[in-house]
């Protein structure tokens, strides 16, 4: 599994998956700042990439597109860095690594979670 990180979250996260053996890229490294979240979601789509973000336009993309892919990890919760949240996101990414890799929204608030099986 590989995951991009969206703009609207900080490229500490990269550092931090990696020190966890967890492949992601931040969409800063590989495209536009003013890209559209489609085209964000486009590009995980193409390149089999999970997105994580805090984004609820990507669930909105999801649903209207009614896509199986890309998975998304929507994060809502109040501090996002990941020194605060960094190891229930890693359990989450290993507790559920069968559904993100078929399809699905992981949505995490912080303390609870919920999971969607794509398409929406």
């Amino acid at each position: 599994m590989k995951f991009l990180l969206d703009m609207n979250l900080s490229p500490s996260w990269q550092e931090f998956l990696k020190n966890i053996n967890i492949h992601s890229i931040h969409w800063a490294s590989v495209g536009s700042m003013t890209a559209t979240d489609r085209e964000i979601f486009d590009y995980a789509l193409q390149n089999n990439y999970i997105i994580i973000t805090q984004d609820l336009d990507f669930s909105t993309i999801l649903a209207l597109t009614n896509s199986e892919k890309p998975s998304v990890i929507l994060i809502r919760a109040k501090n996002s860095l990941p020194k605060e949240i960094g190891k229930s996101v890693s359990e989450l990414i290993r507790s559920y690594s069968d559904e993100l890799e078929k399809g699905s929204l992981i949505v995490f608030d912080g303390i609870r979670h919920k999971v969607r099986i794509l398409p929406l």
